[in-house]
């Protein structure tokens, strides 16, 4: 989902290079809600379609880092036309994202803070997290973690109706 391309980097009123205003959820929204309006893609926006264009834009994303290891923050010894394109990608993921969050009537900026005080409380500032330990306990059948308890001994694969 290009967003037009260049023509929406001249309708946005900035050219390459140019700092822009900060942008909220909710200008991305209402600009991708106008965007899919003018052209009849509503029609096309079903979450199902929107959530599969989405996982084929992280296919296209994944393909950036594929062959590259580990990346360091940063970027170093990035080219300009690379981290270019890394921003297109991340931005048709994010713009898919908030267009799927829109078609579901899913408040996106209210879901990511609620889930961002869960993860508070789930992972309490000090609490230790020892990844050895935890893969210990998979594999010892530990309840409280992750595909312990609930999978079949023969094959380890969780069944319907599991704890997880």
């Amino acid at each position: 989902m290009d967003g037009g391309g260049k023509q929406a980097v001249s309708a946005a009123g900035k050219g390459v290079g140019e700092a822009a205003p900060a942008v909220t959820l909710e200008d991305l929204r209402k600009r991708m809600a106008d965007f899919a309006k003018e052209r009849d893609w509503d029609q096309f926006h079903s979450p199902r379609n929107l959530l599969l264009a989405m996982v084929g834009e992280v296919g296209e994303l994944s393909e950036i880092f594929q062959w590259k290891g580990e990346v360091p923050r940063g970027l170093p010894g990035w080219e300009a036309r690379e981290t270019e394109h890394l921003g297109e990608e991340l931005a048709d993921v994010l713009l898919y994202l908030v267009r799927l969050s829109d078609m579901c009537g899913v408040d996106l900026g209210k879901a990511a803070l609620r889930k961002i005080g869960l993860n508070a409380i789930k992972h309490p500032i000090g609490k230790r997290h020892d990844t050895s330990s935890k893969k210990f306990a998979r594999r010892s059948g530990d309840d409280d973690v992750v595909g312990g308890a609930g999978r079949d001994d023969k094959d380890g694969v969780a069944r319907e109706g599991d704890k997880l």
